[in-house]
């Protein structure tokens, strides 16, 4: 079958996509990768065919004009912390207006749409698989008559938080007009002949990557997958140091690919972790760039700082991982069993820290209680407490007794078979 993946220009969200783009392709289908033209190196890169659509949607400049408002809107602990129910409807209200009109209708700019739309028409896919922003795939499987489905890389927060404002809108009364993302999307549709319905956003089914015991479950049909790490366009070799045990424990301290590839500093973290192993008997490697390793000429002997080095390598050799909270940092310590310190501080990443906490595997330190002392605090009790390493095994398990990419392309072709050439509805 053909199969069109689509994810809008940022390399953190398509990633997830790739070990499942090539289970498809091994198993014979042919596979097209949609994007602005910003992510074509990038999909190349993984060795996939892409499809550069529309104009790019200048993610850093959106964030530079609204990300104040969006990160201050959505620092709300009920939001974050997942007690949705919680939340006023004000809350809901706003947060289905603030994302449709500053954030999902600049990433699904209409040149994007229009452009996969057309080619979605031409190339006939009978599967879309869309990132689960990127309602762009959704309104041209819509168009083509294709089925389609989310791809799911973190918990499912903005579902919960739409499914919640539609029910509390229907008790009130409210109608299309009053739903933000509804109206952008019915608009959409209407300029390629079809019609909206909630389908659009939430997919026929979605692939959800997440471990049960964090997964949001939104009573919708879930296709579950292993995640399966995959290290993006760095150089993934293991280096000669990696190939022995290590002679003391050894802790990992990253950011992450996507934090360091936006510009955004972490030495501030690093100091804190640097001082917070002084005197402990342990090798901590730190992933920094060339630039910041300026910054600590005189490092203590215990302390290997690298470039980079592949995280499905190293995390398995470690006893605890200190992050910023990314999703797939997160996901990669959870696929290696590792406890895990997770600095969390918007959106998804603080429900995945959080949830970490609640189920023993590893801590959450918030922005504000970040600092060499609670550092070394949380890292004696992961090294210390038997119950982290147990529960972070347990994780691993959960993670594990998923179906594996390869396993899922099945239940993809029944689900397609099912859902493909279904008649496409027209706007009236």
């Amino acid at each position: 079958m053909r199969v069109l993946m689509t994810s809008f220009a940022e390399e953190s969200h398509f990633s997830g996509s790739v070990p499942l783009a090539w289970a498809l392709r091994t198993a014979g289908h042919d596979v097209r990768v949609a994007s602005q033209p910003a992510l074509t190196d990038t999909i190349v890169g993984a060795g996939l065919t892409a499809v550069p659509v529309g104009d790019d949607p200048a993610l850093h400049t959106v964030f530079g004009a609204v990300g104040a408002e969006l990160m201050a809107f959505h620092g709300e602990p009920d939001y974050l912390e997942k007690r949705h129910e919680q939340l006023p409807f004000s809350f809901l209200k706003g947060h289905d207006t603030i994302m449709a009109s500053l954030f999902y209708s600049w990433i699904n700019n209409d040149s994007m749409v229009d452009e996969l739309v057309d080619f979605a028409r031409s190339w006939r896919p009978d599967l879309v698989i869309w990132e689960p922003f990127t309602f762009a795939g959704a309104v041209a499987a819509r168009a083509s008559g294709a089925a389609h489905a989310r791809l799911l890389s973190f918990p499912d927060l903005f579902g919960s938080t739409r499914r919640l404002f539609l029910e509390q809108s229907a008790a009130r009364g409210f109608g299309q007009y009053d739903d933000t993302l509804g109206e952008w999307l019915a608009w959409t549709l209407a300029r390629h002949g079809c019609a909206f319905d909630e389908e659009i956003v939430t997919g026929q089914w979605s692939i959800d990557q997440m471990p049960p015991s964090v997964r949001l479950s939104l009573a919708q049909p879930l296709v579950p997958m292993r995640y399966v790490p995959y290290n993006g366009q760095v150089p993934t070799v293991v280096p000669h140091w990696l190939r022995a045990e290590p002679d003391r424990t050894r802790i990992c301290v990253t950011s992450g690919m996507t934090a360091r590839g936006a510009g955004s500093p972490h030495t501030a973290l690093v100091e804190d972790v640097f001082e917070a192993v002084r005197g402990l008997d342990v090798e901590v490697v730190a992933t920094l760039t060339p630039g910041e390793r300026e910054q600590f000429p005189d490092t203590a002997e215990n302390i290997r700082i690298v470039d980079h080095v592949p995280l499905d390598v190293l995390l398995p050799t470690c006893s605890a991982v200190v992050h910023h909270g990314g999703a797939g940092t997160w996901a990669t310590a959870t696929v290696a069993g590792v406890p895990q310190i997770s600095l969390g501080r918007i959106w998804d990443s603080v429900y995945r820290s959080r949830r970490l906490q609640e189920i023993g595997a590893g801590l959450h330190l918030p922005p504000g209680g970040v600092s060499a002392r609670s550092i070394r605090g949380g890292l004696l009790r992961l090294l210390d407490e038997p119950g982290f390493a147990r529960r972070a095994g347990l994780l691993k398990e959960e993670v594990r007794s998923a179906p594996s990419p390869n396993e899922v392309v099945e239940v993809l072709e029944r689900l397609t078979g099912r859902h493909h050439g279904r008649p496409v509805a027209v706007a009236s």
